[in-house]
């Protein structure tokens, strides 16, 4: 393995072409930015000028940089995906000769409080495809656990042991759960990496709904194997398994658009990329020498730990010259999506802090230029709503200051010479034009990029399906813009104000939204668009239509949610060919077969959920799941980390044994569920309880011992 002790040996990928890509994006997305803001500011000219048009042109400056630098990716990657770009990682060698004998490589799963059998699912899956390829013995597979939920604890253990058993994959599965979860997603990793980092050359990084192909999992180590100089490579997830209306239309826009986005953010990116936090591999060595995240200083939200890792670890790898490649064109990685709205807002709210806070590393010493860029990007990226609302709000009072004042509308004409010979509508619609073509035109290229591939064409069911399903999108989308408008002003408004965010559970599935559930979500957004539409309609009727997309989405905001998160009319869709993308017209094995797992699961009502505490019940009554509880406790102990965390666990105020004597005697409600977690993590009071719920005569035990010993017997 090279040591990170020195920079790594640079291969030749000119600088000066890398710079030269970098300075053409860009330049063109300046230039357009340039041409329609300047077409923008002499429209204000002509109305009038004042401080609030001041204002609003600055606003609109920094919105259409955004959908400029979008358009250009979109422009940039449809000519390179049809014409060709040989300064792909992907492309640098045949991969397909290089030998991976002597790697090592471990594929770590972080998880919190998940829906383990779709976790374990999907393990088994990769793992069996992963098998298919002959390079099994490479590879080992680490669950990593930081959940606070005794019974998702206990689950995680007795499904690790069964998805070992049944795949005979004893010492290439593992499982551990830290005791304290500390620094979050971040510090499990560093915690695996400090105890078995340095047996692994490489690692791969999954999120708990991850999937990849044996196939890309090997090719992602032989192109690490043929390029020491490159830290990490991150591939591009395909959003899988959607069930709802909303989850298919993201789904479908995953698929469709991105190839085109994603091939034009590595034409300026090259080595210099990012990393989204999972399905990516990594070289240990140097992640565990430079990546180390420090501590922000300040109070939080701001300061303390960095919530959002990803984009800092790349940024610490490309400070110390090792390689961070974006794999656009490699298939095989898989990942899910949010199901509904609220979903969706939910994860855009713990993302929003993590971005936000990368402000305090802007300026940090000795980042590189490309990686305060990707910083900076991600943080407008949720700046942006709020910067729309003001836009929107300046107008309105531009606009309710204009009637107030009683003054005439007086035109002057255009300053600008290719303007003039048009009137001051003609040439706010032309801008609506330029704005418009702008936001859509990556859009009708992903279209007609598709049409040029017959393969992906026939994978997305054809190109009028396709047209079909993106107007279908694009409207929803247009609906659902607004209400993300507003939640992400009320997150950022939320997060200046000093108030932190919990990293709570992701809810990954389709469960359906309730109108109850939706109208306390979204009553304010309704609120919202009912009073700014009647204000708008009083003042002025006319800007009224043009405002009417935005309050629509807001006065239907909660029969949009409700709806959208339906799977029965996410079905519906799929059975009319909208919204149908290649995983599911041609699923791969590794999908197919994660699917046919949890319909089993499914029809064995073991995807039903449990009551309250069962879990702990099985870890007390049961002598298998007890025994492999008490084991792997144990084995923890014999490592001095683990041991001092376990040591201080029994070191807490009160009597551990008072704690399990309540337990028998007053049932699991009597507990709290931290006093419940100090007792799972005793080995020794857990086999003393064991022995004791079954000894004991059964009048001595709580009522609900009682009861769920009846159930276990039969």
């Amino acid at each position: 393995m090279s040591s990170p002790a020195s920079p790594p040996v640079i291969v030749h990928l000119p600088v000066l072409r890398r710079g030269v890509r970098i300075f053409l994006f860009f330049s063109c997305a300046v230039l357009l930015t340039g041409v329609v803001s300047l077409m923008f500011a002499d429209l204000l000219w002509r109305t009038g000028w004042s401080t609030s048009r001041t204002v609003l042109l600055v606003l609109f400056i920094l919105l259409f940089l955004l959908v400029a630098i979008g358009c250009v990716h979109g422009l940039f990657g449809f000519l390179l995906r049809v014409f060709g770009d040989r300064a792909r990682i992907t492309r640098f060698a045949d991969y397909a000769q290089q030998s991976i004998a002597g790697t090592s490589t471990a594929i770590i799963i972080p998880i919190y409080n998940e829906d383990v059998p779709r976790v374990y699912e999907g393990i088994r899956a990769t793992y069996e495809s992963l098998r298919a390829t002959g390079q099994l013995e490479r590879f080992d597979f680490f669950i990593l656990s930081d959940s606070t939920d005794p019974d998702k604890w206990i689950e995680e253990e007795s499904r690790w042991h069964a998805l070992i058993r049944d795949l005979g994959a004893l010492g290439r599965i593992y499982y551990r759960r830290r005791c304290n979860n500390e620094a979050k997603k971040s510090g499990n990793v560093r915690d695996f990496l400090n105890t078995w980092g340095r047996r692994y050359r490489y690692f791969i990084c999954f999120d708990a709904d991850s999937l990849m192909r044996g196939e890309t999992i090997v090719r992602l180590v032989q192109m690490m194997e043929a390029n020491p100089q490159v830290g990490l490579i991150q591939t591009v997830p395909a959003l899988v398994n959607a069930e709802s209306l909303f989850g298919r239309i993201q789904q479908f826009a995953n698929r469709l658009y991105a190839p085109v986005f994603i091939t034009g953010l590595n034409y300026w990116t090259l080595s210099i990329g990012n990393y989204w936090g999972h399905n990516a591999i990594i070289r240990t060595e140097p992640f565990m020498q430079f990546c180390d995240l420090p501590q922000l200083p300040g109070r939080k939200p701001f300061g303390g730990q960095i919530l959002s890792h990803d984009f800092v670890e790349a940024a610490l790898m490309l400070k110390e010259n090792w390689r961070v490649w974006l794999a656009c064109d490699l298939e095989g990685s898989y990942e899910e999506g949010p199901q509904g709205l609220i979903e969706n807002a939910q994860r855009d709210r713990r993302w929003c802090q993590g971005n936000l806070q990368h402000a305090m590393l802007l300026f940090a010493k000795g980042l590189r230029g490309v990686s305060r860029i990707h910083l900076l990007l991600g943080i407008f990226g949720y700046l942006s709503s709020p910067l729309w609302l003001l836009f929107m709000l300046t107008y309105c009072w531009i606009r309710w200051s204009h009637e107030w004042s009683e003054l005439s509308d007086i035109t002057v004409g255009a300053f600008t010479p290719w303007l003039s010979g048009i009137s001051a509508t003609a040439h706010g619609f032309l801008i609506f034009l330029l704005c418009m073509g702008a936001l859509f035109l990556p859009k009708v290229l992903a279209i007609v990029e598709l049409a040029l591939d017959a393969r992906r064409r026939k994978a997305f069911g054809g190109v009028v399906k396709v047209t079909y399903s993106a107007i279908a999108e694009t409207l929803f989308s247009a609906l659902h813009a607004p209400l993300q408008m507003l939640w992400h002003t009320q997150f950022v408004v939320t997060i200046l104000l000093g108030l932190g965010v919990n990293w709570g559970v992701q809810n990954r599935g389709a469960d359906g939204t309730g109108w109850l559930h939706a109208l306390r979500r979204h009553w304010w957004h309704m609120l919202v668009g009912i009073i700014w539409g009647g204000l708008v309609l009083w003042l002025d009727p006319g800007v009224f239509w043009w405002f009417s997309p935005v309050l629509a989405g807001l006065v239907l905001a909660v029969p949009l949610s409700v709806l959208t998160n339906r799977s029965e009319l996410g079905r519906r869709a799929g059975d009319l060919g909208l919204f149908v993308t290649p995983e599911e017209t041609h699923p791969p094995e590794e999908i197919a077969l994660l699917r046919e797992r949890l319909w089993k699961l499914g029809a064995e009502g073991a995807l039903t959920p449990r009551p309250p505490d069962s879990g702990l019940a099985d870890a007390v009554l049961d002598p298998y799941v007890n025994a492999i509880h008490v084991s792997l406790l144990r084995e923890q102990r014999l490592h001095p980390a683990y041991a001092a965390a376990m040591n201080r666990i029994a070191a807490q105020p009160g009597d551990a044994q008072a704690l399990a004597e309540r337990l028998l005697a007053q049932g699991p409600a009597a507990l709290s569920a931290s006093e419940k977690l100090r007792l799972l993590s005793d080995p020794t009071v857990m086999s003393w309880l064991h022995r004791q719920a079954w000894m004991r005569p059964g009048h001595t035990l709580a009522l609900w011992w009682q009861k769920a010993i009846r159930r276990y017997a039969r």
